[in-house]
């Protein structure tokens, strides 16, 4: 990837991009919009990522051969569901059409020290949504804070067979931040796992993908960066990456609600 081409960060951003809706008030018709968005003139997104009570809808929107992933939420936003809660959750989700499940890891327990929860969830979650659906675990990495933990809860959800591995929900104070992610990186490159990021929260901009791509390339080498290995957790992104493979100027860009 040219990094010093906005049209390619661009580009490459929309492959990878996790086209998102899970604001508290969703409605169904609010989501099959963004599913309609999903596809435009320049290619598609990777994946939606939507409530569970949409999945059904948006799976019949997109229909069977879509290029476009359909990814959903659980135990989402808070990560301190009861295990069989979330399994149930999960199940729904998988007969109703999701391709991708993004799991909340119980974070609160693993700051108490107790990793064995945070196991047991991931590890129940992943028998629930076995291959070939993907599993992403989100850590909140903005509530785990010392870098340690981060990348202790990295270790965790790589050694449970976690598919990706991601910041945060976008529903906490701090959410992705480039000094998490190079924790979480330097984990999977550690680790010799075929496993992906995601940054997820506060995303909005090329240029915000541009240094998260730049950061992917430092830590494990140009060309790692692919809609399998990496995705963009955002819903305000779509706009800046539109506007710069269209070529509007700055000024149009802003105001715009993606």
């Amino acid at each position: 990837m040219d990094l010093n081409s906005p049209k390619a960060v661009a580009t490459a951003a929309l492959s990878c991009l996790d086209l998102t809706e899970l604001g508290d008030a969703a409605t169904q018709e609010a989501t099959l919009a963004l599913v309609d968005r999903a596809v435009n003139d320049f290619g598609s997104v990777a994946a939606v990522c939507i409530w569970p009570r949409f999945v059904a809808a948006a799976h019949a929107r997109l229909g069977q051969n879509s290029p476009v992933r359909i990814a959903t939420v659980v135990n989402f936003p808070f990560g301190d569901l009861p295990v069989e809660e979330v399994v149930g959750e999960t199940t729904r989700a998988v007969g109703d059409g999701a391709d991708e499940i993004d799991l909340v890891i119980p974070w609160k327990a693993l700051i108490a020290g107790d990793e064995e929860t945070v196991r047991d969830m991931i590890r129940a979650v992943r028998a629930a949504a076995p291959a070939p659906v993907t599993l992403k675990t989100i850590l909140e990495t903005g509530e785990l804070k010392d870098p340690a933990l981060i990348a202790r809860a990295s270790d965790i959800a790589l050694e449970e067979q976690a598919d990706f591995i991601k910041t945060s929900t976008g529903k906490v104070t701090v959410n992705a931040t480039l000094e998490a992610a190079r924790i979480m990186l330097e984990v999977i490159q550690r680790s010799g796992k075929a496993v992906g990021f995601k940054p997820a929260g506060g995303i909005r901009t090329v240029d915000d993908a541009r240094a998260y791509f730049a950061l992917c390339e430092e830590v494990l080498g140009a060309g790692w960066v692919s809609p399998g290995t990496f995705r963009f957790g955002a819903s305000g992104l779509l706009g800046d990456i539109l506007a710069t493979l269209e070529d509007r100027s700055p000024s149009t860009r802003q105001g715009e609600a993606y």
